[in-house]
């Protein structure tokens, strides 16, 4: 690495983000003596509400399946452990990409991605639901919090990285990218950007990629660990995926008579290390290649320069293409996503038809014409985004005289019987 910059006890490179730089916050807000900008940022994240409720949100098990699977709260721990230690190895701004991978599932539903997929069918007539744009609402407006503002106020920055630590939303014309070709940029965002501009054409900082390719690199390893031992897929399964079957292979020749436990944290460990060790590599040579001199020059790179080697990213898609089938179209998780869709598409059509079932700060402002004002389904989507799976379970059993049993252990039917064949 070359062209290193000291900033207190840190080396930190030309083109990291520098908090002493910083863009600023929407509202004005005096300078912490102790504290840079964005590990304020973190620190905000990490004492919101919604931060708090990620303990009860589901990552693929409804959490009450059992203690030792993954919620959104540790998956999301997971990821800004990685973004870190990919930040620190590249020069970068670790508090900013820690604060970035700490608030990117802020905007998550309860019950993982089936729930987000029926709130997606419910509010089409507002736009459709889309995480990213929820974590923003979060930070930007549902937050509530301090005394002179809505949010938490957060660094540009921080909320570049939030709204694009996937990529650009707009091309340079300002027309949308191919991931919101189809649907268009979520309005919440087009709103927020309309007034606190975000960049939306240019690639995020490099701190934000270290977010986002983390976030893959965590998926990948903790829903194969997950997976693995709650038996939705054994060792034969694992070997169908070459990536995993040579370092399965290379386990099994450093251990013969490893127990299964053993074993799948071995494989899983090793995954992780080559994953990042690779992004760690590659994200160094397209750095080098590009020669940047400030962050924004890594913002106009015509791509990513925090990225996997074509080798690794074909492992990458290796894994997810045993995942999907093997775990997340499994039989067994396929009923819990039914029951899941069911109960938000219950809440969300009873509180649409009857507003005064949602609490009164919820229904503050609100005129009560149910199923006419538009303010009243964000409302709704904005309420049941928030809920914990526990919550939404709780809420439509007090409201309706049948609940879907999501909370059944995934090798069981609801009566309890065993599924056949698992």
């Amino acid at each position: 690495m070359t062209h290193l910059r000291l900033h207190g006890e840190r080396w930190t490179a030309a083109w990291a983000c520098d908090p002493g730089q910083s863009r600023g916050r929407r509202w004005p807000d005096d300078d912490s003596p102790t504290r840079s900008p964005f590990q304020r940022d973190r620190d905000r994240i990490i004492h919101a509400t919604a931060f708090r409720r990620l303990k009860h949100k589901t990552q693929v098990f409804v959490q009450h399946e059992g203690d030792h699977y993954r919620t959104r709260l540790t998956h999301t721990i997971e990821v800004s452990q990685i973004a870190r230690a990919i930040a620190r190895c590249l020069g970068l701004d670790e508090d900013l990409a820690e604060a970035i991978a700490l608030a990117h599932d802020l905007g998550h539903t309860p019950f993982g991605h089936a729930g987000e997929d029926a709130l997606e069918a419910c509010a089409r007539a507002i736009g459709g639901f889309d995480h990213n744009a929820q974590a923003l609402r979060v930070v930007t407006r549902l937050e509530r919090r301090y005394a002179a503002w809505d949010g938490l106020n957060l660094t540009w920055e921080t909320l570049e990285g939030l709204v694009k630590h996937n990529g650009p939303l707009l091309d340079a014309r300002g027309r949308p990218t191919a991931r919101y070709a189809s649907r268009g940029v979520p309005a919440a965002i087009l709103e927020y950007n309309a007034s606190h501009d975000l960049w939306l054409h240019t690639q995020a900082s490099a701190e934000a990629q270290c977010a986002a390719i983390a976030d893959d690199i965590a998926y990948n390893a903790h829903d194969l660990d997950d997976g693995w031992r709650a038996g939705l897929f054994t060792a034969e399964d694992v070997r169908k995926a070459p990536f995993l079957a040579g370092i399965l292979t290379e386990v099994e020749q450093l251990w013969p008579d490893l127990d299964l436990a053993r074993t799948i944290h071995e494989v899983v460990r090793r995954v992780i290390t080559r994953f990042v060790e690779d992004v760690i590599a590659e994200s160094d040579r397209r750095i080098t290649a590009l020669a940047p001199a400030t962050a924004d020059d890594i913002r106009f790179a015509p791509e990513p320069v925090i990225a996997f080697s074509e080798r690794l990213a074909a492992a990458d898609r290796d894994m997810k293409q045993f995942l999907f089938p093997h775990m997340y179209r499994h039989k067994r998780l396929m009923r819990l996503r039914e029951g899941a869709d069911a109960i938000v598409r219950d809440l969300y059509a009873r509180f649409l038809a009857a507003p005064e079932l949602l609490p009164a700060e919820w229904r503050r402002d609100l005129n009560g014409e149910a199923g006419e004002d538009m303010r009243l389904q964000r409302r709704v989507a904005d309420y049941i985004a928030g809920m914990t799976d526990s919550y939404a379970l709780a809420r439509h059993r007090a409201l309706f005289p049948h609940t879907p049993d999501v909370t059944a252990r995934p090798d069981t039917w609801a009566d309890g019987s065993d599924i056949p064949g698992s």
